[in-house]
């Protein structure tokens, strides 16, 4: 076992000037202004401390971002900004990034302008008359243009598009939605999915494992996925969907990079089924997800596909109490990779791989202000020298904590009069490290203190 070292008064002297500098400045998750706007609520309504739903938010998310109070004229839209300071435990030699130094970089990380909530905004019965209105109001979207301050590049970000409804079954209350995405499990109302889960936020400027399984986001914004989804008296929730890696040239134009790229050139089946159950103030959630993929390894198809399957389960409590506000998030994966392909092109040493990861995170808020979050994570699979040639022995192993502590000024008042329902977060992360790419040697180098403001209005 390994330990980080101590961190010097230099280092700390360094962390609280960035922690000061985030704080006069006023990632990635998403708790947005134009939807609580639009339904006329706090952002406490919806979430403990954003992007963390409570029971109303995913209510919120299962109607399509439809719901509204009409009272709002203006249209959907919200602004994201969030500057941040990344310092690790050892320099990077050359640079963290392309105009970035080796250590202690500032960055603006990232902005984003969001389109999100009812497709038509407050307009459609202006537009379209009462009764095609109370169609198209069904339409709800979460539309994000993001600019990357690490990489100084604008790109799509997370899209979706859904129609939702309610209703009875057989005298049972149905909520059931149809969505087109470019993101498997962006339309899930739990935060245990890969797209929504613990640490909402990390740095682009510190080192981290290669390895990943394919439904935990590496698939994200580079392909086009159509499905439906319907939740049962409240507790019994089925999603299914499929997806299909966007053409190059279209991916291009959208800003998203395209190297050793995973293609999927047919349809990936993604599946979804969870149980939920609220008792007084706590509510739980278990579930099951899947992902089947055939592939072309980096878009190669001259030695035909490679299989992926993946397997998750999933695990939420949630409860209030007091001033306070409990969240536990647990997930596990397993990947069966079988190489047909990529073998036969000299990228694997084993015909067959396999990799598992697993998180666990308790998230605490105490009077809708003040926070802190501990998570625990491991990666670890099959030993290919090939697939991981990084790795002193070809095994994918890495492991650690991730401690933050939150503070969120607006979180309860919705911000200040000229500036309503605008949220501000100020976070101080520190990721620790016991093995690194198959190995504890030095592994506590890639230690990294993690700063940012994020503001959203």
């Amino acid at each position: 076992m390994s330990h980080p070292p101590h961190l010097s008064l230099s280092f700390l002297r360094v962390a609280l000037v960035g922690f000061t500098i985030a704080i006069l400045l006023p990632h990635r998750a998403h708790a947005v202004p134009s939807y609580a706007r639009q339904a006329g609520m706090s952002c406490i309504s919806c979430h403990t401390e954003f992007p963390i739903l409570t029971e109303q938010g995913r209510q919120f998310k299962l109607m399509g971002y439809t719901q509204s109070s009409d009272e709002s004229k203006l249209p959907p839209f919200a602004v994201m900004v969030q500057p941040s300071f990344t310092q690790t435990n050892k320099n990077q030699a050359g640079g963290a990034a392309p105009h970035f130094g080796e250590n202690s970089n500032f960055a603006f990380t990232q902005a984003s302008l969001f389109y999100n909530g009812r497709l038509f905004g407050p307009y459609a019965e202006c537009v379209f008359g009462k009764s095609v209105a109370t169609f198209l109001n069904k339409f709800g979207t979460f539309f994000q243009l993001t600019f990357d301050g690490v990489a100084r590049q604008l790109h799509a970000d997370n899209l979706e598009l859904r129609y939702a409804d309610s209703g009875t079954i057989f005298g049972q209350p149905i909520t059931y939605g149809f969505y087109g995405n470019n993101n498997p499990g962006l339309q899930d109302p739990w935060n245990t999915s890969p797209a929504w889960t613990f640490p909402f936020t990390s740095s682009g400027l510190a080192p981290t494992p290669g390895p990943g399984t394919l439904i935990e986001g590496a698939l994200a914004q580079q392909v086009v996925g159509v499905g439906g989804y319907l939740m049962l008296s409240h507790s019994i929730y089925v999603d299914v969907a499929g997806y299909h890696t966007l053409d190059t040239s279209f991916q291009k134009a959208m800003g998203i990079g395209i190297e050793d790229e995973t293609q999927i050139p047919g349809i990936a089946p993604y599946w979804r089924v969870a149980y939920t159950k609220a008792v007084g103030n706590q509510t739980f959630e278990v579930g099951l997800s899947g992902l089947h993929a055939d592939t072309y390894p980096g878009r190669d198809n001259s030695a035909g596909e490679d299989h992926i399957d993946d397997l998750g389960a999933d695990a939420q409590y949630q409860t209030s109490f007091g001033k306070s506000d409990v969240t536990a998030l647990a997930t596990v994966y397993r990947e069966g990779q079988h190489w047909r392909a990529s073998q036969q092109l000299g990228n694997t040493t084993n015909r067959s791989d396999h990799l598992w990861s697993t998180k666990v995170a308790v998230d605490y808020l105490y009077d809708k202000t003040y926070g802190a979050a501990a998570g625990y994570f491991v990666l670890d699979g099959s030993h290919d020298p090939l697939l991981y040639p990084d790795t002193p022995n070809g095994s994918p192993l890495s492991d650690g904590v991730v401690l933050q502590v939150n503070y969120l000024p607006f979180n309860k008042s919705g911000g200040p009069a000229f500036w309503p329902r605008s949220s501000v977060k100020l976070s101080v992360q520190y990721v620790i490290y016991d093995h690194f790419n198959g190995t504890t040697t030095d592994a506590s180098d890639n230690n990294t203190l993690y700063i940012e403001s994020w503001l959203a209005f």
